[in-house]
């Protein structure tokens, strides 16, 4: 199966290549090739009986080199008049046949249709950016006005955006079949070589235009075309190519442990994305074995969004574990099929050597590396569209631990689990043990019969875990707290792993759930196993809509408000909640809306340090106590807030009664003869005075 590279969106914008182009300065002739580079495709469209006119052949000796192959028909061009005497006394001797004549290419004395095949190395590239591209489209159409049916224009070519957009419009204008090469360029470990691959155009004239656009992308001389629709498809191709060939030349000339360069492989054929490869380099004073300079990690399907291979400290401490000079991180990608780890091996294998660090010998042995030698197992059992969220899925997936979790994840942050739950089989009893976070024997995969459901009283998120704790807070479980009600407002339904837990192990508990995308809740649903009863009750809308409506109305309170919400604005250092959720008006409504020993806990993921001590400063304005667990491995922290008095010795006070309080709320969960899988008390251990 053929890969192409998709990189990563540093290297997309006009701005990058502008800059990149005007670098080139005197040394632009020496970047495409010589004839030993270009032989292979130029044999394959210019035949050596063919009358070929070389355009803008400046002292190149790419005409001499051919001459000497045998194409002796060759008309060379160029307007220089000091260079067209020089290659005719350079090759008056030894190629008497070989003529050179000044002559602008934009007007030729040449008769219409007089040449098979017109070869232009650079040219191109050097008068497009002349008088806005009006000289390079005068020689374009002259060169067709030369060409007999069947001929064809073969030009060397940087492939600027702007050059070869200019010349694959005016010919797929003009009705010509257009098909672009891109040449592998050679592995050199010269720093000063250039980084850029050569193009060759090949434009082919027909006899009636062509009603549909012919346009093809190959790989190297004589790789198969793929076929591209649009003029704007072949040019992403290009930009991709090019993309690719400047990580690929930075990869092999240094290394950078922040970096994180990755890029992503796609299907050659359906340009569907196939593997995503993340290069992690290892601290220039880490202790690595000379037999350990580079290996390839394959991440187990499902696995791809936990810690240790989604964030830049899990693949630091990933790398560190393998002690390699350089380890290459590859996630699968969904709706992809892998048959197993030898067949992934052999796909990657052709461009493993490209990610090389530098001074690695080309012959040495590259290890693939994965858990267990196995590649995981993914079941995408729902795919659908959120007028508010974009595209998602639901699939089954193996964890490593060897159980079986149901995820949702919505398609425009796919390293991002929205939901997961872990499922049983109908049929089996639950053993009620604890999360084992060990690693164990992977099982075989679900057949097609296999019956499965979600098991409610265990909450695959850590976040979730300690929400559920926090309601020690309010001495939930406590002998004189065992009749009274307990009311949760939660904002953000998820797959409903949260409620349906508080629902199914709280005694006399009730909860409302403000959800704002419907799609949502019908998943939760249909995939999720939520069962909204009496006691579990949605309201579809906006959460801060939601907040402000009930503390208008008046009369209804909340022991615990839960804020569970993700940004949709990925521009933010804070992806949970929305800012709009932590604005202090709407604090102190939320403030409004609890019991005088109520607790407001919110789930906090902030990247930015300066954002969330902002956050922190508005939210202890409200409510002067805060406790704060952050989760191991995650961005993740959770806030425990209650509106207790205005000190911090309260604070200190509420902790030591927890340990009891953990006591007793832990055997309130288990009141009815079920026992969920949490720990209360390993929970609340690590709180911490905010």
């Amino acid at each position: 199966m053929s890969l192409l590279p998709r990189t990563a969106e540093e290297f997309s914008s006009a701005e990058y290549w502008e800059r990149f182009f005007k670098k080139r300065g005197e040394k632009a002739f020496e970047w495409y090739g010589d004839y030993n580079k270009l032989c292979g495709v130029l044999h394959k469209y210019i035949k050596t009986q063919d009358k070929v006119l070389v355009v803008g052949c400046g002292n190149s000796e790419l005409s001499e080199q051919l001459y000497d192959v045998g194409y002796k028909h060759l008309t060379n061009i160029d307007i220089s008049e000091t260079v067209v005497t020089h290659m005719n006394q350079r090759n008056a001797e030894r190629r008497p046949g070989l003529t050179f004549h000044q002559v602008d290419a934009t007007q030729t004395p040449y008769e219409d249709a007089s040449y098979q095949a017109a070869l232009d190395k650079g040219t191109l590239d050097a008068m497009a950016s002349e008088e806005e591209g009006a000289l390079a489209r005068n020689m374009l159409t002259e060169v067709g006005r030369v060409l007999s049916v069947g001929g064809r224009y073969v030009c060397v070519t940087l492939a600027q955006e702007s050059v070869i957009r200019l010349a694959v419009e005016h010919f797929v204008q003009l009705g010509w079949a257009v098909r672009l090469h891109c040449l592998r360029e050679e592995s050199g470990k010269d720093e000063d070589s250039f980084a850029l691959p050569v193009f060759v155009l090949v434009c082919t004239k027909f006899r009636q235009p062509m009603p549909m656009p012919i346009l093809e992308m190959c790989l190297g001389e004589d790789g198969a075309p793929n076929r591209l629709t649009q003029v704007a498809e072949l040019l992403s191709a290009v930009r991709e190519h090019q993309a690719y060939s400047v990580l690929r030349k930075r990869l092999r000339t240094g290394t950078d442990t922040s970096s994180n360069l990755s890029l992503t492989l796609c299907h050659a054929k359906t340009g569907l994305p196939r593997y995503t490869l993340t290069v992690q380099d290892s601290p220039p004073g880490a202790k690595v074995p000379r037999s350990n300079p580079f290996a390839i990690f394959i991440v187990p399907q499902g696995s791809e969004t936990a810690w240790l291979y989604s964030s830049s400290e899990g693949r630091r401490q990933l790398a560190t574990s393998a002690n390699f000079r350089r380890l290459v991180i590859v996630a699968m990608h969904r709706n992809q099929e892998y048959t197993d780890m030898q067949a992934v091996q052999s796909e990657l294998s052709p461009m493993v050597m490209d990610l090389a660090p530098p001074g690695m010998p080309d012959n040495q042995q590259v290890p693939f590396l994965s858990v267990g030698g196995d590649l995981g197992w993914r079941e995408v059992v729902s795919r659908g569209v959120s007028d508010l969220s974009g595209d998602y899925c639901v699939e089954n997936v193996r964890g490593e631990d060897g159980e079986l979790y149901r995820r949702l994840v919505f398609l425009s942050n796919a390293a991002l689990v929205q939901s997961e739950s872990r499922l049983v089989s109908s049929n089996t009893a639950s053993s009620h043990k604890r999360k084992n976070k060990k690693k164990t024997k992977p099982t075989a995969p679900p057949t097609a019969s296999t019956s499965l459901s979600v098991d409610s009283g265990f909450l695959c998120c850590a976040h979730h875990e300690i929400m559920v704790a926090g309601l020690a807070m309010l001495g939930v479980g406590m002998p004189q707290n065992k009749d009274v009600p307990v009311s949760v407002l939660l904002v953000g339904l998820g797959g409903g792993g949260l409620p349906q837990f508080l629902r199914d192990f709280v005694p006399r508990v009730t909860i409302e759930v403000v959800e704002l995308d419907p799609v949502v809740l019908e998943v939760a649903k249909e995939w999720f196993g939520f069962r909204p009863d009496d006691h579990l009750t949605v309201t579809l809308g906006d959460g801060l809509d939601r907040i402000c409506a009930l503390e208008k109305e008046g009369g209804r309170v909340f022991d615990v408000i839960m804020f569970d919400v993700d940004n949709k604005d990925s521009t933010v250092g804070m992806s949970c909640p929305p800012a709009a959720f932590v604005e202090t008006s709407i604090l102190q409504k939320v403030c409004s809306l609890l019991t005088p020993k109520g607790v407001f806990m919110l789930n906090l993921v902030c990247r930015d340090s300066a954002l969330r001590k902002s956050v922190l400063e508005r939210v202890s304005a409200v409510f002067p106590t805060i406790l704060s667990r952050r989760i191991e491995g995650e961005v993740n922290e959770v806030l425990l807030c209650s509106r207790g008095e205005n000190d911090t010795s309260y604070a200190a006070r509420i902790l030591p009664s927890l340990t009891q309080a953990a006591k007793n709320l832990q055997s309130a969960l288990c009141s009815n003869n079920r026992s969920p899988h949490i720990d209360i008390a390993e929970l609340l251990k690590d709180l911490k005075i905010a």
